[in-house]
C-alpha cells in the first residue's frame, strides 16, 4: 500500500474538477478532505464494522467531536451514557457547552433512561461498547430500539472492542474508533475513524435533522439527503467530510493512515491474545489479598454479565481495572514499582500499560464526575498486552508487593499468593510455565525517564 504523501491532485479536465466539487462523483481534491491512503483505511474499517462508508480523522477525540457535531448544532442536545472515557466526558460536558450543545448524561444500566431524557431537540444517543473504566458493556440493541422508535440515531464508540463486537449489527447507526488504540496497536500513531451504517432514514425524520434535509449555505445550498442519492445512503458521512473536515481541518496524515492499515493486518491476532491475557490477569487479581475489587466482564454478574455475553464474541478485550484499599497512595505506589508495564495514558498497545486514572486521565473531572464514570482513588487501570502471561503476572506481583497490606474483614485468603499463576513469586517447582514449556526470564528495558504519552 503506497503512502500518498501529497497535498493535492491533478484533475483530468475542468469538467472532472467541477464534478468533484459538486459531488456528482467522488474523488480526491485536497488531502485535508480525502487522500488515497486514507481511503484504503476507510474502506477496510467500514467493512470490518459492517458499514457503508467511513471518515478518517486526526484523533479519537476528533472522531467523537465530529460524530456528534455533524448532527448537533447550537440549541440542540444529545443523550450520553455516564460510562465513558474521561476525555470524552470533558469534551461533552464542557467544550460542547461553549458551542451551545447540551449533553444529558444518563446511567445506561436502565436503557429507558435514554427515552426519559429525549425531547424534540435531541439529535443522537452516545455510548461506549466496553466503557473505560467501568467495563460495563453498553446495552446496544436496547438503546438502538428506543432510538429507532423515537427517530434518534445511536452513536457507539467501539474503540475497546474491535473484532469482538460490531455495534452496527446490533442496531447502532454510527460506530467509531480511536484508531490510536487497538487498530494501530503499537502506540505509534494518533487517529480516529467514524463509520456510517447507512441504515438510518434521515429523510423520514426531517424535522429532527434539518441540517441534512434543508439547503446548506456552506455548500452551494446542497441538501445532503438529496445530493448523495446517486452515491448511496451516505448523507451523514459525506456531510462530515465536506463540511466539518473541510472547515475544522482535523485530517489524518497519510503516513498515520498507512500505519493503521498495517495494524489492521494483525489486529485479530492481537485482540485474541489481549483478551486471553486480560482474563487470566482478572482471575489472578481476584485472588490477591491486597485487591478489594476487580473490574472485568468475566467478574460481573446479573444483567451486566448477560450483556457482556450477548455483545462480546471471542473475549472481553484488554482492559482490567482493580481497586486497592489504600486509595490514591496505594495505586500510585503500585504503578511506581512496576518494571515491565509502561506507565502511559493509552490503551490498546501490544505492550502492557498501567495508569492511575484519578490523578491522570480523569483528574480534570470533579470527584462526583469521577464517581459517575467509575473512578475511585484506589482504582488502577491496566491495558494488558500480548507478552507472555507469566511475565505479566510477575510484574503485577512486583507492584503489589510494594503496596502496604490492608487487612480486609472476611477477605480473601492470605494464601492466595501461593496459588497465583507462575512468575517470580508463584514459580512452579519444575520451572515450567502453565503450558509446560521452560520459563525464560526476559531482560526488560527500564521505563524511567520515558516521555509520557497523552491522549
Amino acid at each position: 500500500m503506497p503512502i500518498y504523501q501529497t497535498t493535492s491532485y491533478q484533475f483530468n479536465s475542468t469538467e472532472h474538477a467541477s464534478n468533484l466539487f459538486s459531488l456528482k462523483e467522488l474523488g480526491n481534491i485536497y488531502t485535508r478532505i480525502m487522500n488515497p491512503t486514507q481511503a484504503v483505511l476507510e474502506e477496510r474499517v467500514a467493512a470490518l464494522e459492517g458499514g457503508v462508508a467511513a471518515l478518517a480523522v486526526s484523533s479519537g477525540q476528533a472522531a467523537s467531536l465530529f460524530a456528534v457535531q455533524n448532527i448537533c448544532h447550537a440549541g440542540d442536545n444529545f443523550v450520553c451514557s455516564t460510562d465513558i472515557y474521561g476525555g470524552t466526558w470533558n469534551l461533552f460536558a464542557n467544550t460542547f457547552e461553549t458551542l451551545g450543545i447540551e449533553c444529558r448524561f444518563v446511567d445506561p444500566a436502565d436503557p429507558e433512561n435514554f427515552a426519559r431524557a429525549t425531547d424534540d431537540k435531541t439529535r443522537c444517543y452516545y455510548g461506549e461498547t466496553l466503557p473505560n473504566p467501568k467495563l460495563r458493556v453498553f446495552p446496544i440493541a436496547e438503546v438502538a430500539k428506543i432510538g429507532d422508535d423515537l427517530g434518534v440515531p445511536l452513536i457507539m464508540d467501539n474503540t475497546a472492542a474491535p473484532i469482538l463486537c460490531r455495534p452496527i449489527d446490533h442496531g447502532a447507526t454510527i460506530s467509531m474508533h480511536s484508531t490510536t488504540k487497538f487498530i494501530g496497536g503499537h502506540g505509534t500513531s494518533i487517529g480516529g475513524i467514524i463509520v456510517d451504517s447507512g441504515r438510518f432514514d434521515w429523510e423520514k425524520h426531517a424535522d429532527r435533522f434539518p441540517m441534512l434535509n434543508t439547503p446548506d449555505p456552506s455548500y452551494h445550498g446542497a441538501v445532503w439527503t438529496e445530493a448523495v442519492k446517486p452515491l448511496g445512503p451516505i448523507a451523514y458521512i459525506i456531510k462530515a467530510r465536506v463540511t466539518l473536515l473541510r472547515d475544522l481541518g482535523a485530517a489524518m496524515s497519510p503516513f498515520n493512515a498507512f500505519m493503521f492499515i498495517q495494524g489492521l493486518e494483525t489486529m485479530a491476532l492481537r485482540v485474541r491474545q489481549h483478551s486471553e491475557n486480560a482474563s487470566a490477569v482478572a482471575d489472578y487479581l481476584s485472588k490477591h489479598p491486597k485487591v478489594t475489587n476487580v473490574i472485568h466482564p468475566s467478574m460481573q454478574s446479573g444483567e451486566d454479565k448477560r450483556r457482556a455475553e450477548k455483545y462480546m464474541n471471542g473475549g472481553y478485550g484488554a482492559l482490567v481495572g482493580f481497586e486497592l484499599a489504600g486509595g490514591a497512595e496505594a495505586g500510585q505506589k503500585f504503578i511506581d514499582n512496576l518494571e515491565m508495564f509502561y506507565h502511559v495514558a493509552n490503551i490498546g498497545d501490544a505492550r502492557s500499560l498501567a495508569i492511575h486514572p484519578a490523578t491522570t486521565t480523569h483528574s480534570q473531572l470533579t470527584p462526583e464526575e469521577q464517581e459517575q464514570t467509575g473512578v475511585t482513588e484506589g482504582y488502577v487501570r491496566l491495558s494488558i498486552g500480548i507478552e507472555h502471561i507469566d511475565d505479566i503476572i510477575d510484574d503485577l506481583d512486583r507492584g503489589l508487593e510494594a503496596v502496604d497490606s490492608v487487612p480486609q474483614s472476611g477477605s480473601r485468603s492470605k494464601s492466595s499468593k501461593a496459588a497465583a499463576p507462575s512468575g517470580s513469586n508463584g514459580q512452579k517447582a519444575n520451572d515450567e510455565d502453565r503450558n509446560g514449556m521452560p520459563t525464560v526470564t526476559p531482560t526488560t528495558l527500564p521505563v524511567q525517564g520515558l516521555p509520557q504519552k497523552w491522549v
